[in-house]
């Protein structure tokens, strides 16, 4: 078998019009014969029409009892079939596309001119016989006309078809192959900057490393994590008393019970945050020593109630921090350890840096983000070039092998 001829993209409509001229010319030549014998076709079927129309208002002025009701539905007849056929537009080029929707208006037209007749004939008759003759004689013409099209277009303009669906894909192709131009430089673009991304992640990365390990922040967080085990450990001491405290605070916003407004700003605290309530009461805890008299009172009194199991763990718990000084040794520990973080953030230096860290931080979220972004938008166009890429060579295939059935020579496409 011979090699194949290779013609580049962007100059193969050219050769197939040289190559398939002497074939699609001819046919398209009678295609233009056709479109102006059915547009003289339907001029003689709108002038008959228009004839019955001029006679039919004719011998409605007559006014004649006898023939009037016959005019005038040959009159309306007339009018409908003339507008039907006026409605239908002859293509002014010649393509299969132009041909084939020109052709179901036809079929529409010839289907409702021939129903429109069958409707008025017999409310017509006897009269207007010459008209409805010529009438007849002139439909029968367009739908032979259109038979005749019909066989035109579904046989002798196959080789034309080819021809136009080979530079429709010849668009298609190009258009496909510059999308992949286009996208392979955007994936390129996105890589480039996926790269500096991960660049710039390594080194806030570093820098987060560096600011963490500072001495002043190594020890700030070592009592941040003195405070969160501190925190869990008040929280579960005073577990037994959170029910109450809530009750407590309710029948005093309520008015069923009087609390100073000191007191009641340490209640909601101590229910919000216990850790930072307890840390900074006075020695002794005189403060929450009252408020658990008032719950001890509120439950005697009968005003506070639980249930009988959270009723003896929250008395013994009450009856733990008023008289065996039960949270002295943990009070101790949260005043050290809130003033010494304190402490640690007055210097400046820490506070400094922890504010430095946070800025880090937002950073690297930011980059982190930035990165899954564009690595999901590489991952978006390596498919859609794939995609792409398939399309492209197997509609070349495609191309290639009706080239082959429109000219019997064995063509290879070459992308420019």
């Amino acid at each position: 078998m011979s090699q194949p001829r290779q013609i580049t993209l962007t100059d193969l409509k050219e050769w197939i019009h040289k190559e398939t001229a002497p074939i699609v010319e001819p046919v398209r030549n009678k295609g233009t014969s056709l479109l102006k014998e059915v547009q003289e076709r339907l001029n003689d079927a709108i002038e008959s029409s228009e004839k019955i129309f001029e006679n039919s208002q004719g011998e409605m002025k007559k006014s004649n009892p006898k023939t009037y009701r016959f005019a005038r539905n040959a009159n309306k007849f007339a009018r409908s079939l003339s507008e039907t056929l006026k409605a239908v537009n002859v293509p002014e080029q010649v393509t299969y596309d132009s041909l084939q929707h020109f052709n179901n208006d036809l079929e529409k037209t010839v289907t409702v001119t021939l129903q429109l007749r069958a409707e008025a004939y017999p409310y017509i008759t006897p009269y207007f016989i010459f008209d409805r003759r010529r009438l007849d004689v002139t439909l029968k013409r367009l739908a032979d006309i259109h038979k005749e099209f019909i066989s035109f277009l579904t046989t002798k303009y196959s080789k034309a078809k080819m021809v136009e669906d080979a530079s429709s894909t010849i668009n298609k192709l190009l258009y496909a192959i510059n999308h992949a131009d286009e996208t392979q430089k955007q994936r390129q673009l996105i890589e480039q900057r996926e790269k500096s991304v991960q660049q710039e992640l390594l080194k806030a990365q570093q820098e987060i490393a560096n600011v963490q390990n500072r001495a002043e922040l190594t020890e700030l967080k070592k009592a941040e994590e003195k405070i969160k085990d501190l925190r869990e450990n008040v929280k579960y001491n005073l577990r037994y008393l959170q029910k109450p405290f809530f009750k407590l605070q309710s029948l005093a916003l309520s008015g069923n019970i009087a609390i100073p407004v000191e007191e009641s700003k340490k209640l909601s605290t101590y229910l919000s945050d216990p850790f930072e309530s307890l840390a900074t009461e006075q020695d002794g805890q005189p403060i929450l020593k009252d408020i658990l008299r008032k719950v001890d009172e509120a439950i005697t009194q009968g005003k506070l109630k639980l249930k009988s199991s959270r009723l003896r763990k929250a008395q013994e718990q009450i009856d733990s921090v008023l008289n065996k000084a039960s949270l002295d040794t943990l009070h101790k520990s949260c005043v050290e350890a809130r003033s010494h973080r304190n402490q640690l953030l007055s210097y400046g230096a820490a506070a400094t840096l922890q504010n430095e860290l946070a800025k880090l931080q937002e950073e690297l979220r930011q980059l982190q983000k930035e990165n899954e972004l564009a690595s999901s938008r590489v991952q978006t166009l390596e498919d859609e070039q794939k995609k792409l890429l398939e399309r492209i060579e197997n509609e070349k295939k495609e191309l290639e092998k009706t080239l082959f059935q429109l000219t019997g020579k064995n063509i290879q496409v070459v992308f420019p």
